[in-house]
């Protein structure tokens, strides 16, 4: 006992010790996922602090992933949580409707790249200046930190390349609004705004929309979701991998000690129920259902089926044994069709089904009379 007492306070001080960890670590050092609230040089506070200084309502999503309203723009950099199929298709159409999309990302996002038809190479270009095309006016030169080129489709417009000629950037209508995909977020990061034209093509982005049309950056999808808690996120993420092998770790660790997982159960002996126990089961759970109409339907089955044997007759079909039966044995005939036709009248009680029951035994199984 207090062996294992002293392998869950042990668990407990591991967890508290690395939640601690990881609450109590500088947030302003390094930002990978480019989130609007990290002042790191990789992160995007300054492109939420520049829309907010051109005059628009920002909003940070977070907790839920409620879209802005129509005709606005939402900045989506890096997401670290997997778009789901829903939250794809509701950006799809919220674009369509009027919005405008600035999907700047190096890997991607599964779900997002299959509804935006964005294709991506597969091998990256090492060039960390992009030249621009006169799509955007006043962009020439944009510095970033390098990525994977992307492959445009039929109706995608490249407005950044690579000195190679490979796409970097490009844009497309969809219905009554615009996407654009970026391979490289860094390029609008705070700490490559200041160089070349990368902030001239901020302010380009942001004036694509009203000056008073709302401006949101997802911040839902660089935290937990709703979809990490799936059974693939326990393998494809670095926080589900850690959890399931602390998990086989303890596991082991227990197995090996020879220590039990719980309180020896006794095996139940088994006992061989008789027909009136199964009987009773089945009444009572009948009874406790309230199918008295089920119940009396049964019974009136199995006197048919009793009365055919007992006068030779074939129960199947039945107006054939109906037919026979007046024949050749009126009298339980006569009774038989006088219970049947009162089973459409519900019983209100169960001594009615009682009554009923008794009379339909009768029917079937009558008692032979003494001489």
């Amino acid at each position: 006992m207090k062996g294992t007492r002293g392998w869950i306070v042990a668990a407990v001080v591991a967890i508290a010790i690395a939640g601690a960890a990881y609450l109590l670590q500088p947030r302003g050092g390094d930002s990978p996922e480019h989130s609007t609230n990290s002042d790191a040089a990789n992160g995007a506070s300054a492109a939420l602090l520049f829309a907010q200084a051109m005059g628009h309502p920002v909003d940070q999503i977070g907790g839920r992933f409620d879209l802005p309203q129509q005709r606005g723009a939402m900045f989506v950099f890096s997401p670290t949580s997997q778009y789901t199929a829903d939250d794809a298709y509701r950006t799809k159409q919220w674009v369509m409707a009027g919005g405008t999309l600035v999907y700047a990302s190096e890997q991607g996002d599964p779900e997002l790249d299959a509804a935006f038809g964005v294709i991506r190479l597969s091998s990256p270009d090492y060039a960390t200046t992009y030249d621009g095309l006169p799509v955007i006016d006043g962009v020439h030169t944009v510095d970033g930190g390098g990525a994977v080129p992307l492959d445009p489709a039929t109706g995608q417009v490249s407005f950044l390349r690579t000195p190679a000629g490979y796409s970097i950037g490009f844009l497309q209508h969809l219905g009554l609004g615009t996407v654009y995909v970026l391979a490289d977020p860094l390029m609008l990061c705070n700490g490559y705004l200041g160089r070349s034209d990368n902030g001239r093509l901020l302010a380009d982005l942001l004036g694509t929309v009203d000056p008073a049309a709302p401006v949101a950056f997802d911040e839902y999808h660089h935290g937990l979701t709703v979809a990490d808690f799936g059974p693939q996120s326990w393998l494809a993420t670095p926080w589900g991998v850690g959890v399931l092998w602390l998990v086989v770790a303890v596991f082991v660790g227990l197995l090996l000690r020879g220590r039990r997982f719980g309180p020896l159960m006794p095996r139940p002996a088994e006992v061989v129920r008789s027909d009136a126990e199964w009987s009773v089961a089945v009444g009572e759970l009948l009874r406790r259902s309230s199918a008295r109409n089920v119940t009396l339907g049964l019974l009136a089955s199995a006197a048919e089926r009793a009365v055919a044997l007992r006068t030779g007759l074939s129960l199947q079909p039945r107006e054939r044994f109906w037919n026979a039966l007046w024949v050749r044995a009126p009298e339980v005939a006569r009774d038989l069709a006088e219970v049947e036709s009162s089973l459409g009248n519900t019983p209100v009680a169960e001594r009615d089904v009682l009554n009923v029951a008794r009379r339909l035994h009768e029917i079937a199984h009558p008692t032979p009379r003494t001489r």
